[in-house]
Parts: C-alpha cells; sequence; structure tokens
C-alpha cells in the first residue's frame, strides 16, 4: 500500500486536475508547470551549455563518473515543461546514478510543432557523440510526452543509421497519438493527473490529424526492431497505461529486451515528487539501478 504522504500529494494534485475539453490556455498551462520548479539537489551542480545548437544542462555531483551520460528530456505534453521543471528529478537521477545527466530544453509547440522535438533530441545525441561519449556509455530517458520523445529519438536514429545508446528508460510515456488506449477508458475516473478530455487537446497543438500515425509522434506504430534494452515505468492508474503495456509487448515482439514495472497506485510521473513521499525516491532509484546495470557500473549510492 503506498505511504500517507504519497496519497496526501495525490488528494492535491487530484484537486487541480483539469477534465475540461476547452483549448489548451498556453500561458496558463506553462506558467501552471514553472511554479512548480525546484533547485537541484545538494551536491548536484548545473552546467548550461549548446549542445548541438540545443539548449541543454550538465547536472553532475563532483563524483560523477565523466564518461557515462544520461540525456533526459522532459515532459510537458510537448507545449510545456523545461530544465528548471524538471530539475528535482533529474537532479536526483544524477545523484542516484552518479552519471552526468544531460537536460535537454528541445522546442515546444505550438510555436515549434512535430517534427521539431524529435530533431531537437536527435542534434542533442549528435552532440553527445561528438564530445567524446560511446553510445554504449549513454542512456535515454524522459517522463510523458518526453518519454516518447525518448523512444521516437531512438527510432530518428536507428533510420539514420546511427549507433544506439546502451539503453532507454520511458516514464509514463505518451507513445500513442490516436489515444486509442484501453486504459484512456478504463483508468479515467482513476487518474489524478490527466484526463482523456483534456489530452486531444494538447495534441492538436502538437501535431495535425494527418501526422496521428506518423512513428516519429506515434512510436508505438513503428517497428521496433533493433531497439537497445528498455525499462518503462507507469503507475496502474494512469490513463496512458496501455500505451506502455502495447508497448511493451510489440517490443518484445521484436526482440527487444523491455523491463515493464507497472506501479501499484502511482500517478502520471510521480517521480516528480521526490523528495516528498518514498516511491518517487525508489522509483528513480529503479532507473539508475537498471542504467548503471546495462553500463556495466556499479552502484554504491
Amino acid at each position: 500500500m503506498a505511504s500517507k504522504e504519497y496519497h496526501r500529494i495525490r488528494e492535491i494534485i487530484a484537486s487541480r486536475r483539469s477534465s475540461s475539453g476547452r483549448p489548451v490556455d498556453i500561458e496558463k498551462f506553462r506558467g501552471n508547470m514553472e511554479s512548480t520548479a525546484r533547485s537541484l539537489p545538494a551536491k548536484v551542480n548545473g552546467l548550461m551549455i549548446d549542445a548541438g545548437g540545443v539548449p541543454g544542462e550538465l547536472q553532475a555531483t563532483s563524483e560523477a563518473s565523466e564518461n557515462h551520460l544520461i540525456i533526459y528530456f522532459h515532459g510537458g505534453g510537448y507545449i510545456g515543461g523545461s530544465i528548471a521543471t524538471h530539475r528535482n528529478l533529474t537532479g536526483h537521477l544524477a545523484r542516484r546514478s552518479n552519471c552526468r545527466v544531460l537536460s535537454v530544453e528541445y522546442r515546444l509547440a505550438p510555436e515549434h510543432p512535430h517534427p521539431a522535438a524529435v530533431e531537437d533530441a536527435v542534434k542533442s545525441y549528435r552532440w553527445s557523440l561528438s564530445e567524446g561519449y560511446e553510445p554504449s556509455n549513454i542512456a535515454l530517458a524522459g517522463d510523458s510526452a518526453g518519454g516518447g520523445l525518448a523512444a521516437a529519438c531512438l527510432l530518428a536514429l536507428k533510420s539514420e543509421g546511427l549507433p544506439l545508446p546502451r539503453s532507454a528508460v520511458l516514464i509514463s510515456p505518451w507513445l500513442d497519438m490516436s489515444l486509442s488506449g484501453e486504459s484512456m477508458t478504463s483508468n479515467a475516473d482513476n487518474d489524478s493527473s490527466i484526463s482523456p478530455q483534456s489530452m486531444p487537446r494538447t495534441r492538436e497543438l502538437f501535431i495535425s490529424d494527418s501526422e496521428i500515425d506518423d512513428p516519429l509522434a506515434s512510436p508505438l506504430a513503428a517497428d521496433l526492431t533493433g531497439l537497445p534494452p528498455l525499462m518503462i515505468q507507469v503507475g496502474d492508474e494512469e490513463i496512458l497505461l496501455s500505451d506502455s503495456t502495447r508497448f511493451a509487448d510489440k517490443a518484445q515482439e521484436a526482440g527487444v529486451s523491455v523491463n515493464l514495472r507497472v506501479w501499484p497506485e502511482m500517478f502520471h510521473v510521480w517521480h516528480a515528487c521526490v523528495g516528498l513521499f518514498e516511491e518517487a525516491s525508489d522509483a528513480i532509484g529503479e532507473m539508475a539501478e537498471f542504467m548503471l546495470n546495462e553500463f556495466a557500473l556499479d552502484n554504491s549510492n
């Protein structure tokens, strides 16, 4: 059973959940996300950089491996979110993994619709290669839309014939722009964070109707053969749960190693609340351990 602290935060989030089908107020949406921004945790330093034409922040402890890099794509429905909104999550990932984390500030819709985000994700990966990081020492990660972007980045890299990173972790990923997953209905009343009514309004700012089946927007529609080992973390009350389960099934059928972790009672991207309840810290620890095992590194944190 989830902790009391978790349930307290869940009630607060549920009280703010929007189930409206009205057009998204971009300024308000982004402002609400930015209001949640927190500083990097203790012992983690950040350095703003130009990652191949894309803004990014390198986050690391003083003891971090100089050879291993986690490239992180924030969530926010492709229309919001930033390095700042995710510093708490990415900073704790840097601390738990003792690897460098590159948090990427990719372009947002509607000013920069699909495929701008994928283009920026690929640029950040190309930058890491130009800096001397070996593909086997790179992992991708992201949450929500950023989880979908991490998957799309893998597909774009494969299409371009670039060497793929060692692994990827997808947190509560948005992988199907058709919004056709069974959990969109079955979890409509359970999801405390996002509603099926609001999702189409977010989607229309990111892609056109003709692009819904584009694999770089909907990785669930792609040929997943050849992808590196994946970990997928998702809460069992999420409306996007089916995105994760269907993607995991399809990837495994394509011969991809997939570690699907369905966490009981958890809401969408509960990791962002690290420091507020233990399940968030435990989930970040789980993803760090997965990536370190793939890197063949010892996790002494």
